[in-house]
């Protein structure tokens, strides 16, 4: 079994900085892609950003200059640092990773459980 935690979110005022940070834990072999999507009540869960193994990363149009995101694999970590952020960006945000728990083991796409960031104009 494989968890995902997330830390960092909370409230900040719109133009602040918040970090969000989640670790895997469980029976990892490999990980192949992390990544971030977030959610608002009432719509669809988006895609903000992710990162593969080797580096590549992909951005939601709306936080491109705005969000990074990076990854340490040897902590099985996948972070995203929020910049100038907007009231507008305002969700629960949700680390996603595919996760090979074993060798011999096809991936396994695994979610944490969110973490709520609020902006306030």
């Amino acid at each position: 079994q494989v968890q995902l935690l997330e830390s960092g979110g909370g409230l900040v005022q719109a133009g602040g900085s918040l970090r969000l940070s989640c670790g895997a834990s469980g029976r990892i072999f490999s990980i192949n892609h992390m990544g971030w999507y977030r959610q608002v009540p009432g719509m669809q869960r988006e895609l903000v950003a992710d990162i593969t193994s080797g580096g590549s990363t992909n951005y939601a149009d709306s936080v491109k200059g705005r969000f990074t995101v990076s990854r340490d694999n040897a902590k099985n970590t996948v972070y995203l640092q929020m910049n100038s952020l907007k009231p507008e960006d305002t969700a629960v945000y949700y680390c996603n990773a595919d996760v090979q728990p074993y060798s011999w083991s096809s991936l396994r796409t695994y979610w944490g459980q969110g973490t709520q960031v609020t902006v306030s104009s």
